[in-house]
Parts: structure tokens; C-alpha cells; sequence
């Protein structure tokens, strides 16, 4: 089974996002000069500041003593102050986790940083003010790179379907099980990090390491809370308490989006890259299912990931096609008919061999090793 890689093997790229790397590196270079130090709180660290050379760094969002910031301008470093009273941090070095967004979902989800940033969100992107657009922009690049470096060298499949599928049915235990099938292969999940068709596959995920009585338990204790609607609180909580029971998951990442307020994260991603802006969250989703994808059913948002992601691999934008599997022949060719439409654009181009529809989820694995996934 792949794991999910640990955190920034790979910093050639000179940035540092925890006080553990600062540490390291001012202890094994003895300078600073040309990184990039990313929402570190430095505040306890103003001896080695004062003494470590920082010409040419970058701090984006570092709390400091005044001494400090005074005497690394000096040096010729860029100091980006963290933004005072804001909900979520636009510098961050590192994804969220869930235990993050959902802290004090006890008080109810209404006091979640989650639903904060949301908040604030919805205050700020009706009066058109160029700052609060541009701290989501900068979030969002921060998200997305934060995202690259974990999945660096990962082989990814994106399992795509709709938020009203129910916990309890049998549609969401075949979602969990597709996932936990997946991440038993190597392969490392990424949904749409909402509730429905994503919160299975990263439950399934998660259930990886563990036997089937687990997966069964967790599906029963679930159901107890099948949607989202009207309770977010009691719906994530359920989820937390199945992470409770059994603490040690595996890895998956989910990629949601404030745009889609009304709906929450879920609770078994564990990573999860939630972003600002929709658009960038949606293509960057597609383009990081290096190992193809699974479109399970779903409605306007489902068809538009299919074409959202038929589309380079229609022109080879970027590379060679990846893998798409569409899981239910009735609801894709006839409730749907995404797939006829799809068949169309491949002939006689080189996704032709690439595409597949399967009736059963159970099917989707096979399908994907069969399509090159």
C-alpha cells in the first residue's frame, strides 16, 4: 500500500513551513539568505533572527518580535505580516486537516474555522475590495502548493460523484469500498472532499489498514446520521467518532471549495486542499488524477468534471490521456448520456483506449489496471 509521503522530502525549493525545518536549517547552513519562510510563528526565535544572515529571504506570514522585523529588513528580506482578525491563514505552508477545520465543532459547526472562513467569505466577496481578493488568491496558491509537494511521486486516481448520495445506502458502501480497494493497490484517492460519493471514497481510504468488520461497523455507525442536511454538527460528528474508534487510517486527500459553502468538508480526508476560488479547485482536482479517474454517478457537477477532464486528454495538453472509468451503464447512457457523447470525441484519437463504462463499482479497478491506470 503507498503511503502518503512525508512532509517536504523535498525542499530543494529552499521554503520552510514548520518551526522544526527553521530549526534544522539554521543549525546546519547558518544562514537564511533566499528562503522562504512560510506561517511560522518566529516569536520565541528572535536570537537566532538577530544572528542569521536573511539577505534575499521571504517571510510570509511569520509572527516576530519588532527587533527582529526591523533587523531582517535591514538584511534586505521581504516581510509579509500575518493578517490580524482573519479566519484562515493566506501564507500557509501546509494542507488543512480535518481535526483543523472542524476545532470546536463540540460548540457546533457554526464556531468552526471551517465555517468561519466561509463566513467570511460571503461578507467579503460582494463589495469587490481588492484586499480581500487578493488574501484568497494568495491562499489559494499557497493551497496548491502545499498540495504538489505532498503528492510529488504519488500515483493519484480521483473517484468524482455527486454530494447527495446517502450514508447507509448501498451506492455509499460501494464508494467506500472502491476506495479502500484503491489505496490497497498503491494508488492514493482524491475526491471533491464533500460529503455523499467523496466522504466514501475517503472513508474507504481511510479503512485501508484495517479488516472488513471495521468497514461494516463504521458504515452502521454512520448511517445514524445520513446526510448533512439539517445538521452539519451531528453529521461531522458521527465521522469523528468513527475516526475515534479506530485512530489509525489511511492517507487520502480531498480538494473542496467555500464557493459550495452549504456543503462541508468531510471528516476522512487526511489532507485537505480547500480553496477560494471553484475554478481553480476543479481543474486542479483533474490535473493531479495522474492515474486516471473514476466518475461515479452524479449530476451537473459530475458531468462537468467528465468534460472538464475529457478535454486535455482530447488535445494532449497535457501529456498523454489518462484513464477514465464511468461506473453505472443506465444512469451515463440513457438518465445521462454522458458516455455516447464521450465515445464520440475519442474515436480514432489516442484516449480511445483510455476510456471505459462499467455497470458495477465493483468493476472500476479492474477497469482502470486494464485501461493502463
Amino acid at each position: 500500500m503507498q503511503t502518503m509521503p512525508a512532509h517536504a522530502a523535498h525542499h530543494g525549493d529552499r521554503e520552510i513551513e514548520t518551526l522544526q525545518e527553521f530549526d534544522a536549517t539554521v543549525s546546519a547552513r547558518g544562514t537564511l539568505a533566499g528562503f522562504r519562510i512560510q506561517a511560522v510563528d518566529l516569536t520565541d526565535r528572535t536570537r537566532e533572527l538577530l544572528a542569521t544572515d536573511t539577505a534575499g529571504a521571504v517571510f510570509l506570514g511569520c509572527a516576530m518580535r519588532e527587533e527582529a522585523a526591523v533587523k531582517i529588513r535591514a538584511d534586505g528580506a521581504l516581510v509579509f505580516p500575518p493578517v490580524p482578525d482573519l479566519a484562515f491563514d493566506p501564507y500557509r505552508g501546509l494542507l488543512y486537516s480535518p481535526d483543523e477545520l472542524f476545532t470546536g465543532l463540540d460548540r457546533g459547526y457554526e464556531q468552526t474555522p471551517d465555517a468561519l472562513a466561509y463566513a467570511w467569505f460571503q461578507r467579503t466577496k460582494a463589495d469587490g475590495d481588492i484586499f480581500a481578493s487578493m488574501l484568497r488568491a494568495v491562499h489559494d496558491d499557497a493551497v496548491s502548493d502545499a498540495l504538489d509537494e505532498l503528492l510529488r511521486g504519488t500515483r493519484v486516481v480521483g473517484v468524482m460523484g455527486g454530494h447527495a448520495m446517502a450514508r447507509g445506502t448501498e451506492a455509499y458502501a460501494g464508494a467506500a469500498r472502491l476506495g479502500r480497494e484503491l489505496t490497497r493497490e498503491g494508488f492514493v484517492v482524491a475526491t471533491g472532499g464533500g460529503p455523499g460519493a467523496m466522504e466514501a471514497a475517503n472513508l474507504g481510504a481511510y479503512a485501508a489498514p484495517y479488516g472488513d468488520t471495521m468497514l461494516t461497523e463504521a458504515l452502521q455507525l454512520l448511517a445514524k446520521e445520513p446526510r448533512f442536511t439539517p445538521s452539519i454538527t451531528a453529521w461531522a460528528a458521527a465521522a469523528f467518532e468513527v475516526r475515534t474508534r479506530w485512530p489509525k487510517g489511511g492517507g487520502s486527500i480531498g480538494i473542496p471549495t467555500w464557493f459550495y459553502g452549504h456543503e462541508p468538508p468531510n471528516a476522512f480526508a487526511a489532507h485537505i486542499a480547500k480553496y477560494f476560488a471553484n475554478a481553480t479547485r476543479e481543474d486542479g482536482l483533474l490535473a493531479r488524477c495522474n492515474a486516471g479517474v473514476v466518475f461515479l454517478p452524479g449530476a451537473a457537477g459530475t458531468v462537468q468534471e467528465i468534460f472538464d477532464n475529457t478535454t486535455p486528454n482530447y488535445y494532449e495538453s497535457r501529456g498523454e490521456p489518462t484513464s477514465m472509468v464511468l461506473v453505472d451503464r443506465a444512469h451515463w447512457t440513457e438518465k445521462l448520456p454522458a458516455w455516447p457523447l464521450l465515445r464520440s470525441l475519442a474515436r480514432e484519437r489516442s484516449m480511445e483506449s483510455r476510456i471505459a463504462l462499467v455497470d458495477r463499482i465493483e468493476e472500476a479497478p479492474q477497469a482502470l489496471k486494464r485501461l493502463g491506470g
